[in-house]
């Protein structure tokens, strides 16, 4: 995406606990985009359940127009079935699925929506890996895998690529996952690579984004509307706020905005205010509370590089 000083993003609450953590990647997005010097137009679209309660559909015609005219789109929860019909009226290509390790730092596996999609799931991979720390992993059983991503590699020399079979893949996801920060892999792979690297490191995946060739992007959490603790003020808002860091860096190419967001939600984790199903026998502190401590730390999480690689030592 071209780089500008103003985006929409369409916003999708839905129902359950949708409206909730949707109202604080609101503020998040809206902080982190002032910080770093551009503006965000949010327009909040009926979608799921609270659009039936309205228009009688799920999907209506209002909101689908919302959509088509952004430059990318946030969903508050993955459990949405009006979600399929938004993702058909999209042009989405490649898939990055976000893993959190309980330990600490972050993995993103990119992949193909479809296997026709492959060369610019590779590409889309390369870019992401040449704003992190310069590094991406290929994981690939197709033999024609590995040539394809060192031919994209030729495009991209400041990249440290490195080719892992799926064997050798599984014990450094099993355990360290985030020691290998930008994977690309075939579509087939895709989502047992994610598992692993969730349920391996006691972490999961937490956000979600599918990126398009023309058109915007979709991004949001994997869990769904947890209708059970709805309307209490308790849901957990850090894996949609890791979505709008997807959807900053990935989306609308906003790379430092979207890194200041996650160090400002680790710095947050580590904080005594977590959220209930972080914060084990002590209270946990509420949705909003939460995020009142992740947007106290934006500017001491602030990130100030664009289109520079960067080398973890």
């Amino acid at each position: 995406m071209t780089r500008r000083d103003r985006y929409t993003v369409a916003c999708l609450a839905g129902h359950g606990v949708g409206p909730e953590v949707m109202a604080e990647a609101s503020r998040a997005l809206a902080a982190v985009s002032r910080l770093h010097g551009f503006a965000v137009d949010q327009v909040h679209a009926p979608f799921g359940g609270e659009a039936v309660s309205r228009f009688g559909h799920p999907l209506p015609a209002v909101t689908r127009a919302a959509y088509a005219d952004a430059d990318a789109i946030l969903v508050a929860g993955a459990g949405a079935a009006a979600l399929a019909g938004v993702q058909a009226d999209l042009d989405l290509t490649t898939t990055v699925a976000r893993i959190r390790p309980r330990a600490g730092g972050d993995l993103n596996v990119f992949s193909p929506v479809a296997d026709d999609d492959l060369d610019g799931a590779v590409e889309q991979a390369f870019v992401s890996a040449s704003a992190r720390h310069g590094r991406l992993t290929s994981v690939g059983v197709d033999a024609g895998w590995r040539a394809r991503v060192a031919a994209a590699a030729e495009h991209h020399p400041g990249i440290a690529v490195r080719h892992l079979t799926l064997a050798e893949a599984l014990p450094v996801l099993a355990t360290h996952p985030a020691q290998l920060d930008v994977l690309v892999t075939e579509r087939i792979l895709a989502e047992p690579i994610a598992d692993v690297a969730g349920e391996g490191s006691g972490g999961a995946v937490v956000a979600r984004g599918f990126l398009a060739a023309n058109g915007p992007g979709l991004f949001g959490p994997t869990h769904g509307p947890a209708l059970d603790i709805a309307g209490q003020g308790v849901a957990n808002p850090s894996g949609i706020l890791l979505a709008v860091a997807l959807l900053l860096g990935d989306g609308l190419g906003r790379r430092a905005a979207a890194e200041t967001l996650v160090g400002s939600v680790t710095g947050a984790l580590s904080s005594p205010s977590v959220p209930a199903d972080v914060s084990g026998e002590r209270p946990g502190a509420t949705t909003r509370e939460f995020t009142d401590v992740v947007l106290g730390l934006l500017p001491s999480s602030r990130t100030d590089y664009e289109f520079e690689v960067r080398v973890a030592t």
